[in-house]
């Protein structure tokens, strides 16, 4: 279905043209300059934005049809249609410039999806009665009212986390696949069947996504993508046998941790010590800048990415109990 519908989508982006607007600020407030070097041909060739749209869509219109369940797949539609809003919203305001940053500021941006992260986690807590995580060859851990703040972080954590890593043509997207397939497996070993349809979908829809998007790219899926995904994959750990999904996520998203890490690491080096520790962050870029082409450093993160997912699928297969 995302296959056959995504030249249309393709096709109607070109003809109204919502196109990118190209970075212009670093994550420390200074000009872009390598990353305009990086990417300036990307964006004198006018590539469409906000392409993620159709694709949190198909998922939406397939789980509702097939697959809704108030158990297992209420929370993660609501975090991929809630976040996937706020993310066309964002990308639609940068594709028509409008503010000084063209697009919503990231504390507006952040307000929005900490009320959406503490809904859900009142749902969890509340609906579900979700009081403890697993952790895998220990046991329940019983955390109480603490699961509304670690469910929050969660969420923010891996929309933002996968929104930092969306920077590469496919890169997200590959990264996008592996984490929800090993989420889906985890699922069907835990009897969480509808769960494992949903990662199932969203992998299938994806890879169509993945088939567009991948170098050079036909489309940036934007924000309405990556912080929608994101979101809902963290949403997906937390329902994943009381929790053991969570325990492994580290290990499931490890790129995008690493993606996160060195913005950290790039933001607190600089203030400390007045210079930058990578030439620009977050890393996938470090690596362009001294050479290595874009297409390079996508495969090898997937291949990254694909080894410690395995390790965290075999961590939460084992420690299930």
């Amino acid at each position: 279905m995302a296959i056959l519908a995504t030249p249309f989508w393709i096709n109607f982006l070109y003809k109204y043209k919502f196109w990118k607007q190209a970075k212009e600020e670093t994550i420390y407030g200074t000009k872009a300059t390598v990353f305009q070097q990086l990417h300036a041909e990307k964006h004198k060739r006018n590539i469409p934005t906000m392409a993620g749209v159709l694709f949190w869509v198909i998922v939406l219109a397939l789980s509702l049809k097939f697959n809704l369940t108030r158990s297992q797949t209420y929370l993660p539609l609501f975090a991929l249609v809630s976040v996937g809003i706020i993310g066309a919203v964002d990308d639609w305001f940068n594709i028509r410039g409008i503010g000084r940053i063209k697009g919503i500021r990231a504390r507006q941006k952040m307000a929005w999806l900490l009320v959406m992260a503490g809904l859900g986690a009142w749902w969890f807590y509340e609906k579900l009665g979700q009081h403890s995580i697993h952790l895998p060859g220990i046991g329940d851990f019983l955390v109480g009212w603490w699961y509304i703040p670690i469910f929050i972080i969660i969420i923010l954590a891996t929309a933002n986390a996968f929104n930092i890593t969306d920077g590469l043509d496919g890169l997200s997207g590959g990264l996008f696949v592996i984490a929800y397939g090993a989420y889906g497996i985890l699922a069907l070993a835990n009897n969480q069947v509808s769960l494992a349809i949903f990662c199932a979908t969203v992998v299938g829809v994806l890879l169509a996504y993945l088939w567009f998007n991948i170098y050079p790219a036909r489309f940036f899926g934007g924000d309405t993508y990556s912080l929608a995904f994101g979101a809902t994959l963290g949403v997906v750990a937390m329902l994943i046998n009381r929790g053991t999904g969570v325990a492994v996520l580290p290990l499931i998203a490890f790129v995008p941790l690493l993606e996160t890490l060195s913005v950290i690491i790039q933001l607190t080096y600089r203030k400390l010590y007045k210079k930058k520790l990578f030439l620009v962050a977050p890393i996938h870029h470090h690596f362009e800048a001294i050479g290595w082409p874009e297409t390079k450093v996508t495969m090898r993160f997937w291949v990254i990415g694909a080894v410690f997912a395995t390790m965290g699928l075999v961590i939460g297969l084992v420690g299930a109990g």
